[in-house]
């Protein structure tokens, strides 16, 4: 079979398996990629030496992490495409994935968080902030939610990750506060909890990062500010209060306890506390 006939397939298969769109993208990508170094060819044609030769190409202008996916995507290509039976063995089994070392997660201090939020001056900054840094969700997730997913009795909603698996949430008093009125300002009836303030829409996510932009520039902080930090210093936040990583790793979303073990590595008071109960 013909790699482009192979990836039609494939892309089929995943999109029956609901993966997101953004994974669907960076697969489309990488399978073009494939097909451009490679052609048109027939995959049986294709073995390990060849494979593992696209790869050594790649360790030039990628970085680790950007290797390993795409490693990954390569094998996973190949390998149901030998289980659908579109190759008669799997060049792949022998190709080992692409260390990559732990990234440590940036994140904002105390001190800057409050940098921040003095920096809210509208009622939709106030609530973008707030909500962000009490919640820990993505950016995407917020942008995607409404109204009516909110349970403002227990101060509680529920949003769809990674993988369109929907996960519950919590925010503080605070956040209650200034998202209620945020939503109380407005006149429209757009059942986005966040909206445009010119024809009222569903913000997008440049939209949302162009806010937290305008907010980190008031706050005059001299480090690059993204919505990302947000959720990492959500996470470094529940840590020191002693929240136990299995907890934190419910509250974010993350698959796997991995994802969420980097965090403790940034915490030195808990470090010292195991060090002088155990040692």
């Amino acid at each position: 079979m013909l790699l482009s006939k192979a990836w039609s397939s494939f892309e089929a298969d995943k999109q029956i398996q609901d993966f997101s769109p953004q994974t669907l993208k960076a697969y489309q990508l990488q399978s073009r990629l494939l097909i451009g170094y490679f052609k048109d060819v027939e995959m049986e044609s294709l073995d390990t030496n060849q494979l593992k030769e696209y790869h050594a190409v790649s360790v030039k202008h990628l970085k680790p992490a950007s290797l390993a996916h795409r490693i990954r995507f390569i094998e996973s290509f190949f390998h149901c495409s030998h289980e659908e039976g579109y190759l008669s063995k799997n060049p792949t089994s022998k190709i080992k994935e692409a260390k990559v070392g732990k990234r440590i997660p940036k994140y904002l201090t105390e001190r800057e968080i409050e940098h921040l939020r003095e920096s809210c001056h509208t009622p939709i900054e106030k609530a973008i902030f707030e909500f962000m840094f009490s919640t820990g969700c993505r950016i995407g997730e917020i942008v995607a939610l409404e109204k009516n997913n909110i349970n403002w009795t227990n101060q509680s909603a529920f949003v769809r990750g990674k993988g369109y698996k929907v996960r519950g949430f919590y925010f503080n008093i605070r956040c209650d506060i200034w998202l209620k009125q945020y939503i109380e300002s407005r006149n429209d009836n757009n059942p986005a909890i966040l909206v445009t303030v010119r024809q009222p829409h569903k913000i997008s996510v440049a939209q949302m990062r162009y806010i937290i932009k305008r907010i980190s520039n008031r706050a005059e902080i001299i480090k690059e500010i993204h919505p990302h930090q947000l959720r990492h210093s959500y996470a470094t936040h529940l840590l020191p209060n002693g929240a136990p990583l299995e907890v934190i790793q419910n509250l974010m979303g993350h698959e796997k306890s991995e994802t969420t073990r980097i965090y403790a590595h940034l915490n030195g008071r808990i470090r010292k506390e195991y060090y002088q109960k155990y040692f």
